[in-house]
């Protein structure tokens, strides 16, 4: 992630937490990040994992890519290939492109890169605002839905459940790349 990402991104979380009335105690009893780390995230001095940062976005009412976009959001309605913001988990190698514009519409595109061997982990609370879709474009994903796992190859198409705590595993050698398509306003 850029020096000019992070700095953006460090701000979003403080102004989405601000515009909710939140204080660091409010935001990290919601999301279940400590108060030290949403402190170092907001002033810039941690890069943030994809599970923290799905942690604090699902507590601020909006998705991961959302949070990404609205640190890059330029208002427009087009958002070419080069102007889509990526985001790379520090820990993973999870690369997350918010392929959406950024606007008040509630569907959101977001392709997403699994290493091999990689996984990534997310509560349930991280879905109470979507519906989900996975579709498989290259490579395996083994997808746990809480006590149900999903093995998909290119091409399979997954709608999620109700809100379960999930893991996205890609259990090969080779990167795994997918598209999510978010639905927001989940009741």
């Amino acid at each position: 992630m850029s020096d000019e990402l992070s700095r953006s991104l460090a701000a979003t979380v403080h102004a989405a937490r601000v515009a909710h009335d939140l204080s660091v105690n409010a935001l990290a009893e919601r999301s279940g990040v400590s108060r030290a780390m949403i402190a170092k995230i907001e002033r810039g001095e941690a890069q943030p994992t994809a599970v923290l940062l799905g942690r604090l976005s699902g507590a601020l009412g909006m998705t991961l890519s959302e949070l990404v976009a609205r640190a890059e959001s330029t208002g427009d309605l087009l958002r070419r290939a080069e102007e889509q913001p990526i985001w790379t988990d520090p820990v993973t190698g999870y690369r997350r492109r918010a392929v959406s514009p950024v606007t008040d519409d509630p569907l959101e595109l977001v392709e997403v890169e699994l290493p091999g061997g990689a996984s990534v982990s997310y509560p349930a609370d991280a879905y109470i605002f979507k519906y989900q879709q996975l579709w498989i474009l290259d490579g395996h994903l083994r997808f746990h839905e809480g006590t149900q796992v999903h093995d998909l190859h290119p091409g399979d198409c997954l709608q999620l459940g109700p809100p379960s705590p999930t893991t996205f595993h890609n259990p090969g050698t080779t990167a795994c790349r997918y598209l999510v398509a978010l639905v927001k306003g989940r009741s």
